[in-house]
């Protein structure tokens, strides 16, 4: 990176953060210290206001704000193309902020790097994933428990695992909850809360919410809890092994199952390791590998696919 390139990232470094460290920035790009203190008397001779502190670090004086900068087809591809996903996996307020930032992104681009940006985004296409496409009242949902979320405020809601969604309404399934944050996860919109009933942090599953409202409650975000930083407990504590050939084996790792651990050459074909919740879990997958895979364990899984089978069979046999 050339000392151009160099101050502009330590410019938006200190405009991002209340105050940077120079051995800190000297290893982010990988050069001397001394070469930072150099950097930074550069900038301060610009005009840029800075304030350094020994021991502390460098900070912008308040108020100070880096004008616009250029914006490269890689650069102005990308803000676009993120306009785009904003546009297709939020609603309300956000939705409408992507659809104007899209809007005024290509109107400030000059003609010819927006004719560009243009042809790029032709060559390449974000096709919608009809299989996860998104259901416009599960969007409302995200946006209304992304309020709560920015409002520090509790909600209640009814929840029920797929399968029992007919009885939703019962009294026992609503909770009540502390959002702490929503994530995106293969596509599927997720609650990230602490469950007053629980009383423990669990995942919704926001498609299956139903009745949601935001109570006039506040509650407070534990201090040590970041949502970047949160991985949930992986509680898939069954195993299971299925032998299959080359042809099923490809089509479950196109799949990126979410029980799939690890794929193995064997003598006769594949093996194929899964770690699930519950049995029934692999169940789908394994029947839509038909004959070209067998279960080898547990056995409660052998059992479990006979049975199903067996039950297919006498619906065809008239």
């Amino acid at each position: 990176m050339n000392k151009t390139d160099r101050m502009l990232a330590i410019l938006l470094r200190l405009q991002r953060e209340r105050t940077v460290r120079a051995e800190d920035l000297a290893e982010t790009f990988e050069t001397s210290v001394r070469t930072i203190y150099r950097d930074m008397q550069a900038l301060s001779e610009a005009g840029v206001p800075l304030l350094g502190t020994p021991g502390t670090g460098y900070s912008l004086v308040e108020g100070y704000f880096l004008p616009p900068v250029m914006l490269t087809e890689d650069e102005a591809l990308a803000a676009l193309i993120g306009a785009d996903l904003t546009k297709r996996y939020f609603a309300g307020k956000v939705r409408r902020g992507a659809e104007t930032f899209g809007e005024k992104l290509e109107h400030i681009l000059p003609p010819n790097l927006r004719e560009e940006v243009r042809h790029l985004r032709e060559t390449a296409r974000l096709a919608p994933d009809r299989a996860a496409e998104q259901d416009e009242a599960e969007l409302e949902r995200a946006e209304l428990l992304r309020e709560a979320v920015m409002q520090k405020r509790k909600v209640e809601f009814a929840y029920a695992k797929a399968g029992e969604e007919d009885s939703i309404a019962a009294p026992e399934l609503r909770r009540t909850a502390d959002p702490y944050g929503i994530a995106l996860v293969r596509g599927v919109w997720m609650l990230i809360a602490y469950c007053d009933r629980r009383r423990e942090i669990r995942h919704f599953r926001v498609s299956r919410i139903a009745d949601l409202q935001l109570k006039p409650e506040r509650f407070l975000l534990p201090d040590d809890f970041r949502l970047s930083d949160y991985r949930g407990k992986d509680d898939r504590t069954l195993q299971a092994v299925i032998r299959a050939d080359r042809s099923a084996a490809e089509r479950v790792k196109e799949l990126r199952s979410y029980y799939l651990e690890r794929i193995e050459p064997a003598d006769e074909g594949y093996l194929l390791h899964f770690r699930m919740r519950q049995i029934k879990d692999l169940l789908p997958l394994v029947l839509g590998l038909g004959a070209s895979a067998e279960v080898v364990e547990p056995e409660e899984l052998r059992v479990l696919l006979r049975n199903e089978l067996h039950d297919m069979l006498k619906r065809y046999e008239s």
